[in-house]
């Protein structure tokens, strides 16, 4: 079963904001989400605007990015301290 794109607020967790995706079917919308404007078309695209957020999804979802090797890079040099 294909599931939604899914925004996730846990205030328990520090205000933290996590959109989770899976499949090519979600490579549009995570697109639009993550490297497009913030605007009510997307409103997935509010995340950009969260100071804790992280987007977890999977090589098929991830495939429209344009800037997946930055992500990576940043990824791969986050500080021990910082959680995903």
């Amino acid at each position: 079963m294909e599931r939604d794109v899914e925004i996730v607020i846990q205030p328990d967790a520090g205000a933290v904001a996590r959109l989770v995706a899976d499949a090519d079917a979600k490579a549009e919308p995570i697109a639009r989400a993550v490297e497009g404007p913030v605007a009510s078309m997307c409103p997935a695209s509010a995340i950009q605007l969260h100071p804790h957020a992280s987007v977890v999804v999977d090589e098929a979802a991830a495939s429209r990015l344009t800037l997946t090797d930055y992500y990576r890079s940043t990824f791969a040099a986050k500080p021990t301290w910082q959680s995903l």
